[in-house]
């Protein structure tokens, strides 16, 4: 899996992993994380997310990373917002008020860009990468972002063989494989959302676990 991949994606609008609304888990959950006004929300692989405007209405300054820029450029369109652009070494950002959003390669990112940021929001992230660049993000995010101490992380769970991903399983020992060496890591909420998804069902998928973990420090 390669940058390909993704803009091709994009150009066919094969966005299936697109919410049409806000996240009900970041609903639920980011409230209880008891972060203040202005802190940064580090939140890789973002596409058009509608999750960004909901964190930004929360008072938080939103470093949003995405490869597509033609999604970087639909989500301010969409959300009517007029985005002033500059270049920072390889990453072309586009900024409105308290969203940034940062068109490049996430492997590319240094800890002085991301150093405002001491929460992460993953909603999509994990489970779009194939394992080798799981264990390679994980890896990254955590040489990037030392001091991200709180944030809130969703993933998927089914049998892998069953269905080609992407959104890739990840089980709960490779979510703490990953990351419980940097973070604590709490299960939120679980749920088999397998009557939801018919793609899954449809392909042969048994069970579809969806959890969401709040990390803290350790």
């Amino acid at each position: 899996m390669d940058s390909t991949f993704w803009h091709d994606r994009w150009a066919r609008n094969q966005i299936g992993f697109h919410l049409p609304e806000v996240n009900p888990y970041l609903q639920r959950h980011w409230p209880g994380l008891g972060l203040a006004s202005g802190v940064g929300v580090l939140v890789p692989l973002c596409g058009k997310s509608l999750d960004l405007v909901w964190l930004a209405n929360q008072g938080h300054r939103v470093l949003g990373v995405e490869l597509s820029e033609k999604a970087i450029e639909e989500f301010f369109q969409e959300q009517r917002l007029v985005a002033q652009v500059s270049q920072r070494g390889s990453f072309k950002v586009y900024q409105a008020g308290a969203i940034e959003l940062w068109c490049g390669d996430f492997f590319e990112l240094s800890r002085e860009d991301v150093a405002g940021c001491t929460a992460l929001y993953d909603r999509a992230a994990l489970i779009a990468l194939p394992t080798l660049m799981r264990e390679r993000y994980a890896a990254h995010l955590q040489a990037i972002a030392p001091q991200v101490d709180s944030g809130l992380l969703i993933s998927l769970d089914y049998e892998q063989a069953l269905k080609a991903g992407p959104p890739f399983a990840v089980s709960d020992d490779e979510v703490r494989g990953l990351l419980g060496v940097h973070w604590r890591l709490s299960v939120l909420e679980q749920w088999d959302i397998l009557a939801e998804s018919p793609k899954f069902a449809q392909g042969g998928v048994t069970r579809l676990e969806e959890r969401v973990y709040r990390l803290a420090p350790l």
